[in-house]
This record gives structure tokens, sequence and C-alpha cells, in this order.
């Protein structure tokens, strides 16, 4: 069968100009491209937005769990009814070693405000049953990685025991760096701010400008008159009314990127020094149902 050649050279006519030129591939891919990388930026803004909400509600969900398991061991504290050289119930104390608190400065603030994180100790006694348990914590603030790691101890004795010696247990591990003792618990990182202040029977703070007449077992014994905080101890029958707590915790991205610095005593502090925005706060008030309201009068 044959076509007639007119009509076969219409044919190719017609799809000659139905096709695409290579100067019109070349602009469509060039738009594809450029639609695709603008996805694939949105999408990895996206990711790292999530990734940075997960690690924030990790480090958030960390530290009220902290939080929750200080306030508890807070809440069980026990009068001893010890002498003035026996048992200590309750203590506070600033970190001694090696250790200045970290300031920071507050941002949009104008003249510069500076904020001060302060470290203390400190350690509660409680009673469960035939024994004694002593609990306590401290953070790390030497230049070990990770950083400002915060440690729970943990011991108990026998009810005829002398109590006294959980409490110089405790701060012999802490003020000899003993870290990995089996008594020490790690319980999170970054930790740039831990303090407890005591209270009354009427709420009134318990500080060195506190008469001790009206608590005679409440011994003030150094005053971080600076950061606004005291150290003290508590003996006998004396046990605050209500404890507060303060934990400030810095964000898991900042906490690693201080950790990988070099000569951590100067590029660290320097670079934390201008992250007050990424430290968290958290306070709790603490009530101590076994107060001895004698021990005020």
């Amino acid at each position: 069968m044959k076509f007639p050649i007119s009509n076969f050279k219409l044919s190719v006519s017609r799809r000659s100009v139905g096709a695409f030129t290579l100067l019109e591939v070349l602009v469509v891919v060039s738009l594809l491209s450029l639609i695709v990388l603008a996805l694939m930026q949105v999408f990895s803004s996206t990711q790292r937005a999530f990734r940075a909400a997960a690690t924030q509600a990790d480090v958030l969900e960390g530290s009220r769990a902290a939080m929750d398991l200080i306030a508890t061991d807070l809440h069980n504290m026990t009068p001893s009814g010890g002498a003035s050289n026996g048992p200590v119930n309750l203590t506070v104390g600033p970190i001694y070693y090696a250790y200045s608190p970290l300031q920071q400065s507050l941002p949009g603030s104008y003249p510069i405000v500076q904020r001060t994180n302060v470290l203390n100790y400190f350690f509660s006694l409680s009673r469960e049953n035939t024994r004694w348990i002593g609990i306590g914590y401290a953070v790390d603030a030497t230049d070990a990685s990770p950083l400002f790691s915060l440690y729970r101890y943990y011991s108990f004795t026998n009810i005829t025991a002398d109590p006294r010696a959980l409490f110089n247990d405790f701060t012999n591990q802490v003020f000899n760096g003993r870290w990995t003792n089996s008594s020490l618990s790690h319980i999170i990182d970054g930790v740039v701010h831990l303090t407890l202040r005591a209270y009354d029977k009427n709420g009134f703070w318990l500080n060195t400008f506190y008469p001790t007449a009206a608590a005679p077992m409440f011994v003030p014994y150094y005053n971080q008159s600076a950061y606004g905080e005291t150290a003290f101890y508590m003996y006998s029958n004396a046990v605050p009314a209500a404890v507060e707590l303060e934990l400030g915790v810095l964000e898991d991205q900042v906490l690693a990127r201080a950790e990988s610095l070099t000569f951590p005593s100067i590029t660290q502090s320097n670079y934390l020094a201008g992250q007050s925005g990424a430290v968290h706060v958290f306070r709790q008030r603490v009530s101590i149902p076994n107060v001895d309201r004698t021990a005020y009068q």
C-alpha cells in the first residue's frame, strides 16, 4: 500500500512543531532544580527545628525529673535529736574546689546586668523504720567532661549507729572528687546553678541575718554575700519548715558546644558567659512535714 508523498511530509512537519527544543528543556530542568533545592532547604530547616524541639523536650523532662527526685528526698527530712557536735539534719554549703561562679550577661539589658549562677551542695538526713538515710546532692564543677554533672549521694546506717558518719562520708567523697563511688549516682549534666534556701515556721528565710536565738540549732557558717546565698547546718531537733530549691540547666546544644572547646578554664567560661538565654531555671518550694516547731521558740 502506498501513501502520497505530500501527506508524509505534512506529518513530519507537524511532529517537528510539537517537540521541545534543547533550550526549553534546559530552562525546565533549571526551574525544577531550583524548586527541589528550595524544598530541600525547607525540609532541612523543619528537621533542625524538630530535632531542637525534641532535644529541648528531653532537657526539660530530665530537669523536671531531677527536681521531683530532689523534692521527694527533701520532703522526707527528719530531725535527729542529736547534740551540737552530733548528727547533721540539713547542711548547705558552697562548692570550694577550684570553682568560681559562672556569670552571664542578660540579653537586652542596658547597662549590662549580670546573672550569677551559684553551685551549692546540700545533705539531708531522714529516717526509715530502723535505719538512718543520708542523701546529698553536689555538682562536679571541675573541667571534667561532661560538664557540670549533678550527682546524688545515698547511703544508710542502722538506727543505733551515729548518723553523722553518713554526712562525713558524703563530704569526703564530694570534696575529694570521688564521683565514681558506688554511693554516688549520676543524675543529669549541664547544671550550672543549684541552690537551696531554708525557711522557718513563719516563712522567714534562714540566713545570716536571722536571729539565732530564735533557732539555736540553726548555724550559718559562711555567707556568699556577693551572690546572696547562705551556707548553714542544722542539728538536734531543728529542720526547716520549708525549703526552696533552684536548679539551672543548660540546653543540650550549648552544653555540647562548650564540651568541645579546648582550654576549658578560659574558652568554656567565655562562651557560656554569653549563653544566659540557654539556661532553664526551675524553682520549687518543698514543705517539710516532720518539722519540730518547738525548735523555733
